[in-house]
């Protein structure tokens, strides 16, 4: 491992966890870098499921109302537990940290806490929000236009404080929008044991909550997007959108930029090439 490499910690992405960093891990571990991958709040070994999931067969009712069990899980919460993760792994020096998908809110989050904790940030296919704009804004925003996740919602998330989707469901097509959403250059087995590992429910606050980005901050902080072009969840559009305002927002700390051909989830499709850039980087 050369002496100038940090340590290089990777967050995943709303309904994953820890797990789907693992081909990407064992890839720099052979190169010769440390790394790890942690749970987020509400995900992976933090994750509750709600009753409604744990039947057979599912009330259809339940699920669009059965309020979630991690409904109370916020932006706060989380970004002061990723904080404390970054701070165990780096042991308190700098480290280089991946955010995917949604996991950039808590990623920015926590950036903006504890910026003297990052040597370098890279968002994978990731929210990167500006000052003050929730995730859920995004949402709404014309680049946003074509993403295929909100059609996979099984309830309304201001009813029950998450964004659930069914995994426990038969229905052939239900599981093909799921594979076209997060997992559309995958063989077909390979994603459904990637839907197999997912967590049905969300926390809806940390779309709900913006973060207030400062120069001494989130924006000392050098960064790199890796932007993938298939992507229907977070759409190309959307996420040169997040590019564009960042470097607006702090122009003397520009996004680096590389590009993959690839949908959602190349740490799964490409762990090679994603190993390469991180490697790269930290």
């Amino acid at each position: 491992m050369s002496a100038e490499s940090s340590p290089v910690l990777f967050v995943h992405g709303f309904w994953h966890g820890s797990w789907c960093w693992s081909e990407v891990i064992a890839r720099l571990t052979g190169m010769g870098h440390r790394a790890a991958a942690v749970d987020l709040a509400g995900h992976g070994l933090r994750a509750a499921r709600p009753e409604c999931l744990r039947m057979r067969p599912c009330a259809a009712e339940s699920l669009a109302t059965e309020v979630s069990p991690v409904a109370d899980v916020d932006l706060d919460e989380a970004g002061d537990l990723l904080v404390s993760q970054i701070k165990q792994v780096g042991g308190g020096r700098p480290i280089t940290v991946v955010g995917h998908s949604a996991g950039g809110l808590v990623l920015t989050r926590a950036l903006e806490l504890a910026p003297d904790l990052v040597a370098h940030v890279v968002y994978l296919a990731a929210f990167m929000p500006a000052a003050g704009i929730p995730g859920h804004a995004y949402l709404d925003m014309p680049e946003a236009t074509g993403e295929l996740v909100r059609s996979a919602l099984r309830a309304d998330p201001a009813d029950i404080g998450a964004l659930r989707l069914d995994l426990a469901s038969n229905d052939p097509a239900y599981h093909q929008l799921l594979r076209k959403a997060f997992y559309g250059d995958l063989d077909e087995a390979t994603a459904d044991a990637a839907i197999g590992l997912l967590t049905p429910d969300s926390p809806a606050r940390v779309l709900l909550e913006p973060t207030t980005l400062t120069k001494e901050g989130w924006g000392s902080v050098p960064r790199t997007y890796v932007v993938c072009t298939q992507d229907m969840a977070i759409p190309l559009r959307l996420q040169r959108r997040f590019i564009a305002d960042a470097d607006t927002a702090f122009p003397d700390n520009r996004t680096s930029v590389v590009s993959l051909d690839s949908a959602h989830s190349p740490f799964l499709s490409m762990p090679d090439r994603v190993a390469e850039i991180v490697a790269n980087l930290a």
